[in-house]
């Protein structure tokens, strides 16, 4: 490819380095730039992706990767858009209602790809992941009010994680990371998180989905359920959910008091969502 220009973007939480390129016929293209240590994991990334694609995920698509003098590059498809997290609190209940729908039938078809046969036990993985996460909490220099009682959802739950499957993850699925083209269409970007486990799991960032727009999170699950929800997903999404607030309140601290009032935040919107976590369903999907 003959890039005649490239233009920084400065735009995200992901290490890479990204670029807008422009080539001789003037398409644009998304170029990110990553550390010649995770080109492996580059490859696998990309590998992931040319699958997803495979299966039709409407997503940014993978074009090129290899090594250059910065590093790993990779090429994708440029989404000439704006942000689904800017656009979908502007619509109508019921539009809102329909790109969840859409975000969540996206994410089964993501979820479609196994994980490799040699990925570890999930019931293993996660509650040796959830006690890593319990300490550091404990550990931390704040607290959420009432935060014990995200700690004993997960200890009275961790049977559920028993026999749940592994599969490819998109790592980090949420509002957040999803645009809308010039066609009015969903676009999901940003795959550089991606990992195997419990595709149920995927869910516990749909808090930043519901901070965003209740009704395109609860279109996203009644789409990727297709209106069928079982129980025991409302169970494990609770675990999932608690796990994830303690971890983010430690990772905060690192980033200064807007990041830490934007998990206290979080912390008090779970547990009024969850009733204190007397009840598993979330009053954002039943309300």
């Amino acid at each position: 490819m003959n890039i005649i220009s490239k233009e920084k973007i400065n735009k995200g939480w992901s290490n890479d380095t990204k670029y807008c390129i422009t080539d001789e016929n003037n398409l644009k293209y998304l170029l990110r730039v990553s550390p010649n240590e995770e080109y492996y994991k580059k490859l696998d990334e990309f590998k992931y992706m040319c699958e997803c694609d495979r299966n039709n995920v409407k997503m940014c698509k993978p074009i090129e990767i290899g090594k250059s003098d910065e590093g790993v590059y990779s090429i994708q498809s440029w989404i000439d858009g704006v942000d689904a997290l800017d656009y979908i609190p502007t619509l109508s209940d019921d539009e809102q209602y329909q790109y969840g729908i859409i975000a969540g039938k996206e994410l089964k078809k993501i979820h479609l790809i196994k994980a490799p046969s040699d990925t570890p036990n999930w019931e293993t993985k996660f509650n040796q992941k959830v006690d890593c996460k319990i300490k550091k909490y404990l550990e931390c220099s704040l607290k959420y009010e009432k935060g014990n009682l995200f700690i004993k959802y997960i200890n009275e739950n961790r049977h559920l994680l028993h026999n749940r499957p592994n599969f490819f993850q998109h790592g980090d699925y949420h509002i957040g990371n999803m645009m809308i083209n010039k066609e009015k269409e969903l676009v999901i970007i940003d795959f550089n998180r991606f990992d195997f486990g419990d595709p149920w799991e995927e869910f516990n960032r749909i808090v930043w989905c519901v901070q965003a727009s209740k009704m395109f999170a609860k279109g996203m699950v009644d789409g990727y359920f297709n209106q069928n929800v079982p129980d025991k997903f409302w169970r494990l999404l609770a675990l999932y959910i608690s796990s994830n607030a303690l971890s983010s309140l430690p990772w905060a601290v690192a980033f200064g008091e807007k990041e830490i009032n934007t998990m206290l935040k979080h912390a008090k919107d779970i547990l009024s969502w969850y009733k204190d976590m007397k009840e598993y369903i979330p009053n954002w999907y039943t309300n």
